[in-house]
């Protein structure tokens, strides 16, 4: 009897050891996700000010965060079931929405973009018009479509995704970035 109170004795030292290691780790696992969640933040308010500082006009237009006011782009989800199958089929293809301070920058951007494009209809005028306005070239993709020229960008440092179609009128807009990532439109799905 004596060494199976040893031995019950000892189990329960085990599973006591068991239970509040469990509990430490938890703890510890809450710590680093409050620690990357607070450098994360700290990246992106840095990242935020050195945008400022690179675009003081849209940083004036958006210092207090409110955007102006735009009517609402979202879609109602879809009745039919093979319309909603559709619908779903394409969510790779839906930009992630803007909101807040990002929502007045993207949308400040593009009306800076706007009017500075008014008449550009060649590449290497568009490259050289954005550059001009602070967007690095290396950044910006250009293409074709439908015979116009269009391109598509990362705002740098704050993000928003600027996307611009060259036609008889310059068709600029800003959204976030695609669910598979990047400011480009995918091509493939399933």
């Amino acid at each position: 009897m004596n060494r199976l109170t040893a031995a019950s004795a000892g189990l329960f030292v085990l599973l006591v050891v068991f239970v509040t290691a469990g509990c430490g780790t938890e703890r510890a696992v809450d710590d680093a996700a409050a620690s990357a969640s607070a450098s994360y933040e700290a990246q992106r308010k840095a990242a935020e000010r050195k945008h400022d500082r690179l675009f003081r006009d849209v940083a004036a237009i958006c210092s207090d965060g409110v955007p102006p006011a735009s009517p609402s782009t979202a879609a109602p989800e879809p009745t039919d079931p093979e319309a909603r199958k559709y619908a779903e089929n394409h969510a790779y293809k839906q930009a992630g929405p803007l909101k807040g301070a990002a929502l007045c920058r993207g949308q400040a951007h593009a009306k800076r973009i706007t009017a500075a494009l008014e008449g550009v209809h060649s590449e290497p005028d568009l490259r050289s018009e954005l550059t001009a306005l602070g967007y690095p070239e290396s950044s910006v993709e250009v293409y074709k479509t439908g015979g116009s020229l269009g391109f598509t960008f990362s705002v740098p440092e704050a993000g928003p995704c600027i996307t611009g179609l060259l036609t008889s009128h310059v068709k600029v807009e800003a959204h976030g970035h695609y669910m598979e990532g990047g400011c480009m439109e995918p091509k493939g799905g399933h």
